[in-house]
């Protein structure tokens, strides 16, 4: 338990770059889940970075699971990996999308967290002899992350903290009380900016905001006022309706914004901006507004955006039929069209659907195949069809991760003649194991937190296309050695690795450390690259992933 004493004196004590204290922002979200709260805290990152504060978001997941790597994407999305490990939440790749920044294992807090530490403390006798209680010893812990107590050396202007679930919800209930506590300590260094839905019924015609209401009446009944609403609608709001929800709510009129549905989602921190949502942020700190950024590389990217008018059709091979379970890659994938002046239009193909008798038509069309990542035996042999016929009709492939390995099994059955190749992931009797389970991962028994996680280096070989692509031409300095973030227990034997290169697929990326396999490709085919780390973790909208970009130039 932290008391307040040494809460506030850590606090006071901090010095940053332009104020004396951090900033604190609150990101809730009220009436149903999914309305965007991670989007809009990004576009709150992307303003003020814009301003020229250094920013961090978090998120904070009500569940109980440590983390959501062990989580079906079908019930939370992808899995985002941090560079140095960690297993987060999928709101975490807009941050780094939107903002350029590297969020960490402190950037990602659940309540299976937040207990564990607790309950570790009490087992070890840390609280002498005290009944451990939800109030103060929990809220204290969760206090303690907001403040990221743990990075005291970080030097942070705001603090960018999003509340997962929706108010009112059970599981939320200790995060709410522990925003409350700090608000009262912050003062003015706090606001809330709460996220909710105003719904339209068509058989009315009319907006709706009772909703809000009712979300805001929740969250002022566990003690919380919100300073700014941002109001989720599929219609334009006027004047009127917001200062009905301005005078019911008590939110200053210039404090509620609406989050209309955009074009793309790039467009939120612009239409945020132009309704002042990070000058009101400004003026509830007391922070002087100034003059607004003109952000010019990120309107020339939204005009790249609006001009690209030729599409580009990629295929998505793999066997979760929803958007968010591959979240980063079709981000990775339309901002690369972007920068290529092309509309990336992707199209799920379902991988346990895919047999050699229907293959042809499953990818008719298609200008650009993805091999998917996962895990498990579901769906890996529609896998490695589309991979043998993309390779022999010459139709660009990107392999990532468990694609990658099913590139390498596909070439090993076709190419080298092992007709049984597999992985031992899948098949643990293969006499051929061309992709094989990982040393260090043998006597792991714990399936949470245990995979190869995180970046490692990875040196190219020069002159392939996996070097091209990293090097553009143009480009001055070199990169000979890259670093890439992984998830994964199973890698490319090397016992074969001879007989590969003989044959035409070549290794040209290795980690120097382990003399791991990172990259595969075939040169001579026009793009066929498979690759056992996520490069869809390193991608943003104002630095894309050359990988990506190499891709989508290959497929045009």
């Amino acid at each position: 338990m932290i008391p307040l004493q040494s809460l506030t004196s850590s606090i006071c004590g901090r010095v940053n770059s332009k104020y004396m204290n951090t900033k604190y922002i609150f990101v809730t979200g009220g009436v149903v889940s999914s309305l965007g709260k991670g989007i809009i805290s990004a576009s709150i990152g992307k303003l003020l970075q814009a301003r020229g504060y250094k920013v961090t978001i978090q998120k904070f997941d009500p569940y109980i699971n440590i983390d959501p790597g062990t989580l079906n994407p079908y019930e939370h999305g992808e899995c985002y990996v941090t560079v140095d490990g960690m297993e987060t939440d999928l709101d975490l790749g807009h941050y780094e999308r939107f903002t350029g920044i590297h969020t960490t294992r402190n950037n990602s807090i659940t309540t299976g967290r937040i207990y564990k530490t607790v309950i570790d403390r009490e087992r070890h006798g840390d609280y002498l002899g005290k009944t451990i209680q939800v109030v103060p010893h929990i809220t204290d812990e969760i206090k303690r992350r907001m403040l990221r107590e743990e990075e005291k050396d970080e030097q942070l202007d705001f603090v960018i903290t999003e509340v997962g679930g929706t108010i009112g919800d059970i599981e939320s209930a200790p995060f709410m009380e522990a925003i409350r506590q700090l608000r009262w300590q912050l003062g003015r260094d706090a606001v809330c900016v709460h996220l909710t839905y105003v719904p339209y019924l068509k058989a009315a015609d009319e907006l709706k905001t009772k909703p809000t209401q009712h979300s805001v009446k929740e969250l002022q009944s566990m003690g919380i006022q919100p300073d700014i609403l941002v109001l989720r609608t599929e219609r334009h709001l006027d004047d009127s309706m917001r200062m009905k929800v301005a005078s019911f709510c008590n939110v200053d009129l210039e404090c509620v914004v609406q989050s209309e549905d955009m074009p793309s989602i790039y467009e939120v921190p612009v239409n945020m901006q132009k309704q002042g949502l990070d000058a009101a942020i400004m003026r509830k700190i007391g922070i002087p507004v100034g003059e607004t950024p003109a952000m010019k590389p990120w309107h020339d990217f939204l005009d790249k955006q609006r001009n690209a008018k030729r599409e580009v059709h990629i295929g998505l091979v793999g066997k979760y039929d929803l958007q968010d379970a591959y979240k980063s890659i079709r981000e990775s994938l339309n901002l690369a069209g972007i920068y290529n002046d092309v509309k990336a239009k992707l199209h799920f193909v379902n991988s346990e659907e895919i047999t050699q008798a229907n293959v042809a038509e499953k990818l008719d069309g298609l200008q650009g195949v993805v091999i998917c990542p996962g895990f498990g035996t579901r769906g890996i042999e529609g896998k490695i069809i589309a991979a043998e016929y993309t390779r022999t009709h010459d139709i660009p492939t990107f392999g990532i991760c468990l694609g990658m390995q099913m590139m390498v099994i596909e070439f090993a059955r076709n190419v080298l003649g092992y007709k049984d190749a597999n992985s031992r992931e899948m098949d643990e009797q293969t006499p051929h194991n061309v992709i094989d389970i990982m040393e260090e991962q043998k006597n792991i028994t714990q399936m949470g937190g245990t995979m190869r996680l995180g970046a490692y280096d990875c040196e190219l070989k020069e002159g392939s296309r996996a070097w091209e692509a990293y090097n553009p031409c143009g480009e001055t300095a070199r990169r000979g050695t890259i670093s890439e973030r992984h998830r994964h227990r199973y890698e490319f034997n090397n016992a074969y690795k001879e007989e590969y290169e003989q044959k035409g697929m070549q290794c040209v990326g290795i980690n120097p450390a382990a003399d791991l396999v990172e990259i595969v490709e075939i040169p001579d085919k026009r793009w066929y690259i498979g690759t056992q780390f996520h490069p869809e973790y390193s991608s943003t909208v104002l630095n894309p992933h050359p990988l990506f970009m190499s891709f989508i130039k290959a497929c045009i």
